[in-house]
């Protein structure tokens, strides 16, 4: 198993940055699938981004791509999100989930693909 904790959350001004960072205990992430999701008050869980287990291919949402950049360090076991240009709508929690190496059905967007999470990170964007 696996733990994750992230912090980084804020408030932060339309137009602004925030840095997002996800710290996994318990098990190397070297072999996972690490990714970001949000869910916003009465929203559903929204996939963000993903990254592979050698950080070579990375997959974003069309609503943050170009403004969101997920990366990874395997040997501080921490996936980031460096989020800029942040806009109104991207206030959320932002969860970050891992997958173990394995099949699966699940395509990387869904929420079911990912046997852990973290508790989630509150980010507000103003207007």
């Amino acid at each position: 198993q696996v733990q994750l904790v992230e912090s980084g959350g804020g408030l932060a001004q339309a137009g602004g940055s925030l840095w997002l960072s996800c710290v996994a205990s318990g098990r190397t992430i070297s072999n996972y699938l690490m990714a970001w999701f949000r869910q916003a008050p009465g929203k559903e869980r929204e996939f963000v981004a993903a990254i592979n287990w050698s950080g070579g291919s990375t997959y974003y949402a069309d609503s943050v791509k170009g403004r969101f950049t997920i990366s990874r360090d395997n040997a501080k076991n921490t996936v980031y999100l460096q989020m800029n240009s942040l806009k109104p709508e991207d206030t959320a929690v932002y969860h970050c989930a891992a997958a173990p190496r394995g099949f699966t059905a699940q395509p990387i967007m869904s929420p079911y693909k990912y046997d852990y999470w973290g508790q989630g990170t509150q980010v507000t964007v103003s207007s």
